[in-house]
Formats: structure tokens, C-alpha cells, sequence
């Protein structure tokens, strides 16, 4: 089974380089693989975060939780060939904010910050693939952000069907919910709207 989820990440690499069989042989000595039972923590408010996860088997939602207000605000969800971490931790050396919870038992293939760094050494395309990757993420959160200001609720429910596709038996409906910052009412509201005018 560890070789089927090697296999995905090596296409997944290939759909932004070019990578040989030899160099991928490289890059699976610097990845581990972990797995993760329903509702485990992968990642934890308040940790020092050193590690990215590369989803090969299951889902995950990125969230923060407002302790004052007793909400959770949904960030990401991170199905097969998603990347999870907080981010913003990861890369600024800082605890994290951000919390990822596996929402199925998960098997998540991980490589820590200093792990990377030589790998791309080693096999330099991979920086190419690391650079794009960011890049993606920059965009998906610059215009998630504008949706967020100028569009309906029905448009953002639309989009979160366009980038999650087949997602939505995985996951709760408020968690669907919070990740568009509308309550679960509304939601159903929007489902039941939706479905009448493709009849």
C-alpha cells in the first residue's frame, strides 16, 4: 500500500516538473509516511510547526478556533494530492494559529522544513515544483479573500463546489458552513434553492 501513495505523490510532482524515476527514488528517502485516526490533530494550536503533509489517502480541514466566541472558522480542506499545514507557522518559524484535523483516518505522506531543503539540493526540479506550489496557494487565498467581500453567498457555495468537487459526503455541513462564514441554516437554504432550479 506505501508503494500506491509514493506513486501518487511522484504523478502528483510530474504534473508541475519533470521528474525521473532515479530522483524520485531521492525524494522518498526524505518523506515519511504517517497514518492518522478520525478526528486526530495533525496539527496543534501553539505548536512550533516544522513539518508540511502531503494528503496520499484521506481529508482534512484546516480551521482556527475562537475560544472566546466557542466557533471554529474552516480555512481549507485537503483531500488526496492537497498539501496541509499552517503555513503561516511553517514558514515564519512561529506557534501555530491554525489547527488541521483529519476528518477520516488519513494517510498523510510528511517532510520536515530541513528535510526539504536538502532535497531540493539534491533534486533541484523540485524547487520549481515547491515555487509553483506556493504560488497557487498566494492566488487560491488572494481570490478566496475577494470572495469573501464582493460575492454572494450562493456564488462562494458555487466556487466551493467547483474547487472541492465530490467533497461534500466527506465533510459536515457546518463545516461546509463556516468555510463559506455562513450558518448552517443558510446553507441548507442555498442547497435546497439550488436543487429546485436544476429540476
Amino acid at each position: 500500500m506505501a508503494a500506491l501513495h509514493y506513486t501518487l505523490l511522484f504523478q502528483h510532482f510530474n504534473r508541475y516538473t519533470a521528474l525521473s524515476v532515479e530522483e524520485f527514488e531521492i525524494c522518498k528517502r526524505y518523506f515519511k509516511e504517517e497514518e492518522f485516526r478520525l478526528h486526530d490533530l495533525v496539527v496543534k494550536a501553539g505548536q512550533t510547526i516544522y513539518t508540511q503533509y502531503f494528503v496520499a489517502q484521506g481529508c482534512l480541514r484546516t480551521f482556527f478556533k475562537d475560544e472566546q466566541r466557542d466557533r471554529d472558522f474552516t480555512v481549507q480542506f485537503a483531500v488526496e494530492e492537497w498539501w496541509a499545514s499552517d503555513f503561516m507557522a511553517y514558514y515564519n518559524n512561529q506557534p501555530a494559529t491554525l489547527q488541521v484535523e483529519c476528518l477520516e483516518p488519513s494517510i498523510l505522506l510528511s517532510i520536515e522544513k530541513k528535510q526539504l531543503a536538502l532535497l531540493q539540493k539534491e533534486v533541484p526540479a523540485l524547487e520549481t515544483f515547491f515555487l509553483r506550489k506556493l504560488e497557487n496557494a498566494f492566488v487560491a487565498f488572494q481570490k478566496r479573500i475577494l470572495s469573501n467581500m464582493k460575492d454572494t453567498a450562493e456564488e462562494r457555495y458555487e466556487e466551493f463546489l467547483r474547487q472541492y468537487p465530490n467533497i461534500e459526503p466527506r465533510v459536515k455541513n457546518f463545516q461546509i458552513a463556516s468555510y463559506l462564514g455562513i450558518t448552517p441554516e443558510s446553507l441548507s437554504r442555498i442547497r435546497k434553492a439550488r436543487a429546485q432550479s436544476q429540476n
